[in-house]
């Protein structure tokens, strides 16, 4: 599938959801017309004791809590990558406190509209969205001591040209927690097309092993999983893609999908992969 195919299917698919503004607790977010039932929200986590949680940002489409692991200290400058309707920002928001700032990014205009509305209904003066796509971020060099993200990046078709531009926004010493979606086995090739799973982030996935050296590659030498998780899809989700066989043979493999949660620190004296 085409870079811009699968762009368009995430940002018409992100767009039903925050059309239809349901947040996490209701349960499937999948397009209205899909005959898959795909959950969108299966990933998620419970965000509701966090200070800052604000529920009508929260749509229950992550699949981490990325600010747990971000070391996110008062007045700092963070950037959220697939800010959604800004439930990471919020949360961001009270660790940064009113001497920080946050800066949250998305490609559906949608999505935006619901966190600018958010964020009038809150009144913070130090948050900020902006429209654009992570290969090419809205934010100059050098701006950002923290960035995170939440189950986005399996999303975006070229995964080194993000980190790439991940380690550019950061200021020298900065770092990312990111969450994501990562394999152990290579997904049958009926998942891999299938656009439900694409925008369910499952079938943008990649090994979780490739993931990391990506990451490395952009130019992030010393990589950590801080957390990880196997993630179970239901026979209801998979059945429509995958034969009976093909489904016990899914079933019998063992763990393939894994929620993670990675941090990585950009070098004071080393050049981004994208520059050096």
């Amino acid at each position: 599938m085409k870079a811009d195919d699968i762009k368009q299917i995430v940002k018409e698919k992100y767009g039903e959801i925050a059309a239809q503004g349901k947040p996490h607790s209701a349960c499937s977010c999948c397009s209205p017309d899909s005959a898959a039932g795909v959950d969108y929200t299966i990933f998620s986590e419970d965000y509701s004791k966090l200070e800052g949680y604000n529920p009508d940002a929260d749509f229950g489409l992550g699949c981490g809590i990325p600010t747990d692991s971000a070391g996110i200290k008062p007045g700092d400058t963070v950037i959220d990558l697939g800010a959604g309707a800004g439930n990471d920002v919020f949360v961001a928001r009270r660790l940064v406190g009113e001497a920080g700032r946050v800066i949250g990014i998305d490609m559906t205009e949608s999505m935006l509209e619901r966190a600018r509305e958010n964020n009038k209904k809150l009144g913070y003066q130090n948050v900020e969205f902006r429209f654009g796509e992570i290969e090419n971020l809205p934010v100059d060099d050098d701006t950002a001591d923290v960035a995170i993200s939440n189950c986005v990046l399996n999303l975006v078709p070229d995964k080194l040209k993000a980190y790439q531009e991940i380690c550019r926004v950061l200021k020298p010493g900065g770092h990312f927690s990111i969450s994501d979606v990562v394999l152990t086995a290579a997904l049958p090739a009926n998942l891999q097309a299938a656009a439900e799973m694409y925008a369910g982030c499952v079938a943008g996935a990649l090994k979780k092993e490739e993931y990391l050296n990506i990451i490395r590659k952009a130019g992030f030498p010393s990589v950590a999983v801080v957390k990880e998780k196997t993630i179970s899809l239901s026979d209801e989700m998979l059945s429509p893609y995958l034969s009976e066989a093909e489904l016990k043979e899914f079933k019998k493999s063992g763990p393939i999908i894994l929620s993670i949660t990675v941090r990585g620190e950009k070098l004071k004296t080393t050049a981004c992969g994208c520059c050096g």
